[in-house]
């Protein structure tokens, strides 16, 4: 039977400024805002020395898109000596290297020479898809354009960056959207073989939107049986050497794994999920036990999954911590939980 994978990681919200207004986000803020955040090198060091004292091999650099596109945020950023916000992640992921842990960066749409930038220093890296569907919730969101994000996938497979991808399900758009989201993304894997895992995340409802408001945008989050629906259907379309992946913070990943579901993405024993934050990680040992009593293997890889691994597809200055880290079989070498 197929191992069920995850990575032990710190999650590293860099800024929530984002020049997108998508509706289901409680994480967007302007850099005008109380709220706002561009975390600082002391703050991301501090919490990577954590990450790396209780064994974890990812840390997952996140941001919202473009934020230099508001003012207030690029003076903020130019105050600390950079010019672009790829050139700060850049250089934190320099620390993070040195310090023992390896990046995984997913801040929205990228250029072309930004992930060129960035594609030496990541493991691995990501972008959602989302959905190829013109839905109201991205109304104001100009990263969201469906054929911008595939130019970024595609980009990064010319790249050759080991890559991870997915749709939201419950955000206003039909099944047919998503079986067209799939197989775009499939035929990207199968014109560069770097997609790694496609995540399939269920819609959760933010406090920020009242439920009148979600049910005039299309936003309903999906029925197990949607989810079923959904994995089989991506299962099928997908080439296998793609793991099928469910945040389990979000939906109890037991009775989803018997119908494709081969990995749980990163779960984090020092920081919470930024992104859902009322949504605690599921603890790993207790994950392991429950999935061990239905007859699942429960093994730890890094943000680059194994196949990757073997192939050495790593960034080029990543590689040298890659191999200390993995095993023969591309997993975790030291299984420590």
């Amino acid at each position: 039977m197929m191992p069920i994978t995850f990575s032990k990681n710190v999650f590293i919200p860099v800024t929530n400024v984002c020049r997108n207004h998508c509706a289901y986000c409680g994480f967007r803020r302007n850099a005008s805002d109380p709220e706002s955040v561009l975390m600082s090198e002391d703050e991301v060091v501090s919490i990577l020395r954590s990450g790396v004292s209780a064994g974890c091999t990812e840390a997952l650099f996140t941001f919202g898109e473009y934020p230099e596109e508001d003012p207030v945020f690029l003076e903020l950023l130019n105050e600390i000596g950079f010019s672009s916000l790829t050139g700060y992640v850049a250089h934190l992921s320099d620390i993070a290297i040195r310090l023992g842990i390896l990046p995984h960066t997913n801040g929205g749409v990228l250029s072309f020479d930004d992930l060129k930038q960035l594609a030496p220093k990541n493991a691995s890296m990501g972008l959602m898809l989302e959905t190829t569907a013109d839905i109201p919730a991205h109304k104001n969101c100009p990263g969201k354009e469906p054929r911008v994000r595939l130019e970024m996938i595609e980009n990064a497979g010319i790249l050759r960056i080991p890559f991870t991808t997915g749709i939201l399900i419950g955000i206003g758009e039909s099944r047919d959207d998503r079986v067209d989201s799939i197989q775009k993304i499939a035929a990207l894997h199968e014109k560069y073989g770097h997609i790694q895992e496609v995540i399939l995340q269920n819609y959760s409802p933010k406090p920020n939107l009242s439920a009148e408001a979600a049910k005039s945008l299309g936003l309903c989050p999906p029925t197990r049986d949607e989810m079923m629906e959904t994995i089989v259907m991506s299962r099928e379309i997908l080439p296998p050497d793609v793991a099928i992946q469910v945040a389990p913070n979000l939906i109890a990943p037991l009775d989803l794994i018997r119908y494709g579901v081969s990995d749980l993405g990163g779960i984090s024993p020092v920081t919470i999920d930024y992104i859902n934050p009322e949504a605690a990680w599921p603890k790993i040992d207790e994950l392991r036990t429950t999935l061990a009593s239905s007859g699942y293997e429960f093994n730890e890889r890094l943000p680059i999954h194994p196949d990757f691994v073997l192939k050495g597809w790593s960034g080029t200055e990543t590689k040298e911590l890659v191999a200390e880290l993995a095993d023969e079989n591309g997993y975790r070498k030291t299984k420590a939980i």
